[in-house]
């Protein structure tokens, strides 16, 4: 069975963005950046291969708990787990509220945040 490879971040923080980019590249994921819901929209349809989101709570043009909760009740995505990023919102809100897999505050530790996509992805 083919394991599933793409990471779609979705991160406002230049710098959130790049090391968690890095980190999972040099893991052999492929990683598909967005820093806004509307750059993450604008993007080429999910691939087959979509084995997670990472999502922060305040982007620009909106909340990333709202993207989750779309992206959970979308029978096309919903099967994706869906991982949370924020310094603001709690654990609770996350998964009661939006349905996330998985909730990680920032700031993180990156084996914390590294070993929670692993378990999501098998």
């Amino acid at each position: 069975m083919y394991m599933a490879k793409r990471i779609h971040i979705v991160e406002d923080d230049e710098d959130i963005r790049y090391i968690v980019c890095y980190i999972l590249v040099e893991m052999g994921y492929e990683v598909v950046l967005a820093d806004s819901i509307s750059d993450f929209r604008e993007q080429p349809p999910l691939a087959e291969d979509t084995g997670l989101f990472l999502l922060d709570v305040m982007l620009p043009d909106g909340n990333g708990l709202d993207l989750c909760l779309e992206l959970k009740k979308s029978p096309a995505t919903q099967h994706i787990p869906v991982i949370i990023m924020s310094a603001h919102a709690t654990e609770t809100q996350v998964i009661q509220q939006a349905c996330a897999d998985e909730f990680i505050a920032k700031p993180f530790d990156l084996d914390e945040i590294t070993n929670m996509i692993k378990k999501h992805i098998l």
